[in-house]
């Protein structure tokens, strides 16, 4: 089981001292952050990515990932979110290979279509294409980095001919992938599909929502072929706000949740948090609701927590990941392993994956032969001959 944290780099105003960062001290902070983060015993890092205010979070985040590669040992460096649907997957292809070099693998990343409408327009792109972008450029990015020569048309970019993408991933090995959503059961198939990871990002959503979303993607990497249902990558998203006493949380926090730029001035904070992974309270009460969250999608592969936003000092982000590797992952790390099945993998690395291939065992994206969807396609081929 990996836990992590991961930012979506929103600027905010403190509402407690009406402050707000720069955006230089922001950047310098979110590095401090993933630091000190890796020295709490989190295994995780990643960043969202945006390209408008008030979020600083990186246009392109392999610039943040590949800095943090140099500058930490361990930790896994991951993306929130990169836009599979602006971004073109050629530079995709070629900047995620090059930051695996970089790591020497310990990196992999979160494709998504983000949640800010505008991003479409601004790179000539329409928002109602959403779904067939995020599917068509997968596609292409899926087969660029598993094909040294690629021919290629589709209908969002110019074709490609004879096309290799540079540089090749490192050992031959594409960096795992994670299919982010939050409300899409279309992005669900399609990490069943190739036999990827699924990342519910569910910080807005009720438990109901999330559990059917989970099923499906467990259900559909059966059907493919990539192994049992309760054998799929699952992540989950989630947040968290600590003191020690429950109720110093809840003071505390409450002016940053009513202004926070992703869901201030909504619900209040006592319905959010019932209705959604929100958690505000004491150490005790975070694990206990994060453990629940085995009770909705069995046991899972990746934790990941939002602290680091809503316009929150620096210094308070640093004490909540600090209660975090005192009191909170080693209680988490104990209890998930109680009672996880043998078969269920861990978290893919990069060690993993190369084995993985080395033995004829990566997916194979639509499903393999003895597959459900293997036979449901020679089925409907055999009734098609007939006609």
């Amino acid at each position: 089981m990996q836990f992590g944290i991961f930012t979506i780099g929103d600027v905010t105003p403190d509402p407690h001292t009406g402050q707000t960062p720069s955006e230089q001290q922001r950047i310098k902070d979110t590095v401090k952050i993933a630091k000190h983060a890796e020295q709490a015993g989190f295994e995780v890092f990643a960043t969202g990515q945006h390209h408008n205010p008030p979020f600083v979070a990186p246009g392109n985040p392999p610039v943040l990932l590949a800095y943090l590669a140099a500058a930490t040992e361990k930790l896994i460096l991951s993306t929130a979110t990169t836009l599979i649907t602006t971004m073109d997957p050629v530079r995709l292809a070629e900047d995620y290979a090059y930051l695996q070099h970089l790591a020497d693998g310990r990196m992999d990343l979160a494709m998504g279509r983000g949640n800010t409408g505008p991003v479409y327009p601004w790179f000539g792109k329409d928002i109602r294409q959403g779904i067939p972008l995020a599917v068509e450029n997968y596609n292409l990015l899926y087969r660029l980095w598993r094909e040294t020569e690629v021919d290629w048309e589709g209908r969002f970019r110019t074709p490609l001919q004879q096309f290799t993408a540079t540089p090749r991933p490192l050992d031959d090995v594409p960096p795992f992938v994670w299919h982010g959503s939050i409300r899409s059961p279309e992005i669900a198939e399609q990490a069943a599909y190739y036999g990827d990871g699924f990342f519910h990002n569910n910080i807005f959503w009720n438990k109901e929502h999330i559990i059917q979303m989970v099923q499906l993607y467990r259900q559909r990497y059966e059907y493919y072929g990539h192994g049992k249902a309760h054998q799929a990558y699952v992540a989950l998203g989630g947040q968290a706000f600590m003191r020690e006493k429950s109720q110093d949380a809840w003071n505390e926090f409450r002016p940053y949740f009513d202004n926070a730029p992703v869901y201030g001035h909504g619900p209040s904070m006592e319905d959010f948090t019932k209705m959604t992974p929100l958690t505000v309270g004491s150490p005790e009460q975070v694990i206990e609701r994060t453990l629940e969250f085995r009770d909705w999608v069995g046991d899972y592969q990746r934790q990941m927590f939002l602290i680091d936003h809503a316009g929150l000092p620096t210094k308070t982000v640093l004490e909540q990941i600090d209660l975090f590797g005192e009191k909170v992952l080693p209680a988490l790390r104990k209890e998930f392993a109680k009672g996880r099945l043998e078969d269920v993998p861990e978290a893919p690395t990069h060690e993993f994956l190369k084995a993985r291939k080395a033995a004829g065992n990566a997916p194979i994206a639509g499903g393999g032969e003895g597959s459900q969807a293997f036979l449901d396609r020679q089925k409907a081929q055999d009734e098609a001959s007939k006609e």
